[in-house]
């Protein structure tokens, strides 16, 4: 069996950091995430999202973070497990075990940066909505540029559902927004937009029918107050009615309801197993990308003293490594 010294589950951006750092400490590496792709929800949900708290960073897309953090990452080699849902780990002998469905993968220590955890979105469960999701129903938007010029209908009243009617607002589109209540969950700066924008807005309303034939050609909303019905021709519905995440709730770990508890060090209860990140929960703690960063430095730092506890805690300075 192939054995790591740091294995990483997480593949967001602080879990490619968290690799990043631990190939500067000459380890080897192993990043496990349950999607197919790298990037976690940055890349899944937000690719276009624009993100301003990123020190040094003006204005950065998701998508382009994402990018430079695998392109930082070439520098060392790094093995990747995508697709793999992990179920659990145990100890064995001085190593983990971590299972997932599909493999047993074997380290020396665990960093944790899974977020908040595995995602799923919550599916829209109007009758029809399984027989037309992919023809003209889906969950993400991961290219914005096929909905140019189309009539697109977002069900949905927070932060990312505001975000994708602008921006889709911006390529063309022709955009409605639809939301249960009267008053969006958005950030305010977001609705004050949504406001100035010509996204024809429904609200309080429901989805209450779908029609089509091989593909959505139709959406039926209700009103929740009045049950008054508005048939919309619809070319893409977009739903963002939020995601189930699990967080492994039921690992050998102690948490609270924010996460793993963790020290100073990043160490959680379990010997061996660090964590960083919106997984990782302390007093105070604020949930960042940037902080996250400086957590998964931390994590992996104290994770080669776990290893050899006569190495460096502090590592030298990034510019004598790369010289």
């Amino acid at each position: 069996m192939e054995v790591y010294d740091v294995t990483i589950l997480g593949a967001g951006p602080v879990g490619l950091f968290a690799a990043f750092y631990a190939g500067m400490r000459k380890r080897k590496i192993k990043v496990i995430d349950s999607l197919d792709q790298v990037g976690g929800q940055l890349a899944a949900l937000y690719p276009e999202k624009v993100i301003y708290d990123i020190p040094g960073q003006p204005e950065i897309a998701a998508g382009t973070l994402i990018k430079n953090l695998e392109q930082q990452l070439t520098k060392f080699p790094v093995t990747y497990a995508l697709g793999q849902r992990v179920e659990n780990y145990r100890e064995e002998g001085d190593l983990l075990a971590i299972e997932t469905d599909q493999e047993i993968h074997y380290t020396k220590t665990l960093i944790l940066a899974t977020g908040q955890g595995s995602f799923a979105p919550r599916k829209l469960t109007v009758p029809g909505a399984d027989t037309f999701e992919g023809r003209g129903i889906s969950y993400f938007v991961t290219a914005p540029e096929q909905y140019r010029n189309q009539r697109v209908l977002i069900a949905g009243g927070g932060d990312s559902a505001l975000d994708w009617a602008l921006s889709l607002e911006a390529l063309g589109a022709e955009v409605g927004l639809v939301h249960r209540r009267d008053k969006f969950r958005a950030h305010e700066y977001q609705v004050e937009n949504l406001e100035k924008s010509g996204v024809k807005r429904y609200t309080p309303y429901v989805i209450a029918e779908l029609h089509g034939d091989t593909r959505l050609r139709q959406v039926t909303l209700a009103h929740k107050k009045t049950g008054e019905h508005v048939i919309l021709p619809t070319d893409e519905l977009l739903v963002n009615y939020g995601f189930v995440t699990d967080r492994k709730s039921h690992w050998p770990l102690e948490q609270d309801t924010a996460g793993i508890t963790v020290s100073s060090n990043m160490a959680t209860s379990f010997p061996g197993v660090f964590a960083c990140g919106d997984a990782a929960s302390y007093p105070g703690k604020v949930n960042l990308i940037a902080t996250g960063f400086g957590e998964a430095a931390t994590a992996v730092n104290n994770a080669v003293a776990f290893l050899d506890p006569s190495s460096r805690r502090q590592p030298a300075h990034s510019t004598s490594l790369f010289a």
